[in-house]
């Protein structure tokens, strides 16, 4: 069954806000979390979304940490309108990394 946004986010710790940044203007998008099954599986899902920068060379910034078994997301950018395609593209990302992993099942252990 294909991962929808929808299905995503019940997994998705939305307790992320948008704030400016005191002088600076910046908007932040404070971390959300994803909860994986194990912290195999978090580290997975950091590598493979890792290697995507984003398209523009300025105006954002995205930092993603795992710690145990929750990969964290932050955001950090000039513009409402870059950090919404940002975060979208992302759960974009994550979406088919999470319907890639259901297809497969669990890692097996190295």
């Amino acid at each position: 069954m294909p991962l929808s946004i929808r299905r995503l986010t019940k997994h998705v710790n939305m307790a992320a806000c948008m704030s400016e940044n005191g002088s600076d203007k910046k908007l932040e998008l404070y971390p959300f979390t994803v909860p994986f099954p194990s912290e195999r599986e978090a580290t997975i899902a950091l590598q493979s979304l890792s290697p995507d920068p984003e398209p523009r060379k300025g105006g954002i910034t995205k930092n993603l940490d795992v710690s145990g078994q929750t990969l964290s997301v932050s955001w950090t950018a000039d513009e409402a309108r870059i950090l919404r395609v940002s975060v979208s593209s992302f759960l974009d990302h994550l979406s088919l990394v999470m319907e890639t992993m259901d297809a497969f099942g669990p890692p097996v252990s190295q």
